[in-house]
């Protein structure tokens, strides 16, 4: 694997594989690169989640971190979001890993020649995000096929979104979107539905953060009414079937997309995604770091 970009770029056999890679690694371990090897993490949006997992799986994979902050580099002075890169790779980064708010910002960087991957693209991709949600279905389950996955929320700003209803309807499973008028997309053919028409025979739920920081300025929304529309209450929680289990990418909104006492429930698998997100993005370096030596000892 070259980059990793977006869901769009891996088929279902490339997915597995990073599955199964980082259940392995989960499991036993991997050896880590040699010393010398760095990676810069370019964050231009807030984070905790996906940028420290993504710092624990580097470190874990014995990589130096090279320290990056927007508000301190030249980004401040105008620099290009290329040249910053082009700087990195110049000085001898070996892989960046790169949030930002512009859709697509990649397709700006096509003149690098060191790996790039997606920690979240404005509204766009999220791709990591994506497959610790994959990995953590295919630990309860086993398989996709024929699965049904709600996600209810902020469908029309949200990354994890796009990103998951593609790969989940990839891989055969029947996806569904539960949300309110003005946060609807037509992105994709899957289906809106209302939530409690279906809460009683899905295998996973999915909620997302409402994305306040995506929404034109001067919106506004009423939290309870929206938690008792399109959120996890106790009531519904009771209602999913025996073998169903609750996800959240995160941060949580508690007692909006979900009942503050559902957090860490039974069904709830809420933190074991985020201990998935550091073998995956454990798995996603490993990758494009080795299809970066191997390219470099081709040419020797």
């Amino acid at each position: 694997m070259k980059n990793l970009l977006t869901m769009t770029d891996l088929t279902k056999d490339d997915i597995m594989n990073i599955i199964t890679k980082a259940q392995n690694i989960k499991e036993n371990g991997v050896k880590p690169f040699e010393k010398g090897m760095t990676v810069a993490n370019l964050f231009f949006e807030n984070s905790t989640r996906t940028k420290c997992s993504f710092e624990m799986a580097e470190r874990k994979l014995g990589l130096e971190v090279i320290p990056f902050e927007t508000s301190t580099s030249s980004v401040q002075k105008g620099e290009s979001l290329y040249d910053t890169c082009k700087t990195l790779e110049s000085i001898g980064v070996d892989a960046l890993v790169i949030r930002h708010s512009e859709n697509a910002y990649y397709d700006s960087l096509e003149g690098l020649n060191i790996p790039v991957l997606n920690g979240g693209d404005g509204s766009g991709q999220h791709p990591t995000q994506c497959l610790l949600d994959l990995m953590t279905i295919y630990e309860e389950y086993g398989y996709f096929e024929g699965l049904k996955i709600l996600i209810s929320g902020d469908i029309k700003n949200s990354r994890v979104a796009r990103s998951n209803a593609e790969a989940l309807t990839k891989l055969g499973a029947e996806v569904v979107f539960s949300a309110p008028d003005q946060w609807k997309s037509d992105f994709s053919n899957v289906p809106y539905v209302n939530i409690d028409d279906v809460i009683e025979e899905i295998d996973v739920c999915m909620l997302l953060r409402v994305q306040n920081e995506r929404h034109e300025s001067g919106t506004t929304f009423n939290t309870e009414k929206y938690h008792e529309a399109y959120g996890l209450t106790m009531e519904r929680y009771e209602k999913l079937p025996e073998q169903a289990i609750v996800m959240h990418p995160a941060p949580v909104n508690r007692g909006v997309e979900i009942d503050s006492s559902l957090v860490e429930s039974s069904k709830s698998r809420i933190f074991k995604q985020m201990e998935n997100g550091v073998f995956i993005r454990m798995a996603c370096i490993y990758d494009v770091l080795n299809h970066k030596e191997e390219k470099v000892k081709c040419h020797l």
